[in-house]
């Protein structure tokens, strides 16, 4: 019986330069991505000290445009996308009807009639499928962009002055969560967005995604970043990063089974907005009393580490749920992990057991983020 070939990975205009540089090369999502250049470690710290540039054009890219965009963003998204300025961006989620998600997502206003969605690279084709579904009866057009763009990410506390070099843009006018357009190495109309999801400052740079454009802008913020230290960093260093920040991953902390306030998520769920998709079954669990089960961190207190997927358990040996995310987190130096446990059992300061290679081994639950950037000083 003949078998059907593997669906081949996808590739962003930058792989073949990854490749040149030595890049550990792995399957994300259907993605041939970089994971690692000089190792894990080294990219995650140069971020927390210096900077470090991410190659995310497997990111998705989905437009509105009409009369009807920002209904059509209010109905699919759970912030409130009303409250945006022109120039202004908000995280957001994206829900199915039992209030669960379809996709968190990061929803830029570039007009009153204009609105860009930025989502997760694995889930780019059901995203956008489900937002084109969603959207037919407003007066709008939603449109995949995409495969337009590269998207640079230059995260860390050098990626303003790494930035500033390639830019007469005043980057200190973009707050964090706000964009500007501007020429950058030479290309005009560049959207500069300064969010990100490493716990640090920095800027994404969306540009042409031919080869040569997209190759001579990386080798070019390399070059402003130089006396900074700065590194190529790989999708290893992006997840250890966001871990310590304790910033979800969907198909971890989100997904089609986990619901808004399972997740921590209710700070940017505006119920009172009106109705939007997913909200009528929140207010179902807030009537309730709230979530059965809640995300916390936990901190691996004896010799371990807690993988994606170990189970949880109580001191008596009961099961109370499972690690979603977890790793060691090489600025704090701690072995550190996102869980889902019972909401009465999510006491800070509790202790649980992880199971690791047969072992029960202590945890305590502690405060999230782990990781907080230091605030400059005034």
């Amino acid at each position: 019986m003949a078998t059907s070939a593997p669906a081949a990975l996808r590739k962003t205009a930058l792989n073949a330069m990854h490749r040149r540089m030595g890049a550990k090369m792995v399957d994300f999502g259907g993605w041939d991505m970089p994971v690692e250049y000089s190792g894990l470690i080294a990219e995650h710290m140069a971020v927390r000290t210096g900077v470090g540039v991410f190659d995310v054009s497997h990111m998705g890219d989905i437009q509105l445009r009409g009369p009807g965009s920002l209904d059509a963003v209010q109905h699919i998204t759970m912030n409130d996308a009303s409250k945006l300025q022109e120039g202004q961006a908000q995280y957001s989620a994206m829900l199915y009807p039992e209030g669960t998600f379809v996709d968190d997502a990061i929803v830029h206003k570039f007009s009153p009639n204009d609105y860009l969605i930025v989502i997760n690279a694995g889930t780019r084709e059901k995203d956008f499928n489900w937002v084109r579904s969603n959207v037919r009866p407003f007066e709008c057009h939603a449109n995949d962009y995409s495969d337009y763009y590269t998207q640079l990410a230059i995260q860390g506390p050098k990626a303003g002055e790494t930035l500033a070099k390639l830019t007469k843009v005043d980057l200190s006018t973009i707050k964090g969560y706000w964009f500007k357009w501007g020429t950058v190495c030479g290309l005009a109309n560049t959207l500069i967005a300064r969010t990100g999801y490493t716990g640090e400052d920095g800027f994404e740079i969306y540009v042409p995604s031919d080869v040569p454009t997209s190759e001579r802008v990386w080798n070019e913020v390399i070059e402003a970043g130089k006396e900074f230290g700065i590194v190529p960093c790989g999708l290893g260093a992006r997840n250890t990063l966001r871990l310590e920040a304790a910033m979800s991953l969907y198909g971890h902390e989100i997904s089609e089974s986990i619901n808004v306030f399972e997740a921590g998520l209710d700070r940017f769920l505006k119920i009172e907005k009106g109705p939007f998709i997913g909200s009528e079954a929140l207010k179902k669990v807030q009537a309730a009393g709230g979530p059965a089960r809640k995300l916390v961190g936990l901190e691996v207190v004896e010799r371990g580490i807690a993988r994606d997927g170990y189970p949880v358990f109580d001191l008596h040996g009961k099961k109370i749920g499972e690690v979603t995310s977890g790793s060691p987190a090489p600025f704090l130096k701690k072995n550190i992990a996102l869980a889902y446990v019972p909401r009465e059992l999510a006491v800070i300061d509790s202790e649980v057991a992880v199971e690791i290679r047969g072992n029960a081994v202590k945890a305590r639950i502690v405060p999230t983020p782990f990781y907080r950037r230091p605030k400059k000083a005034a």
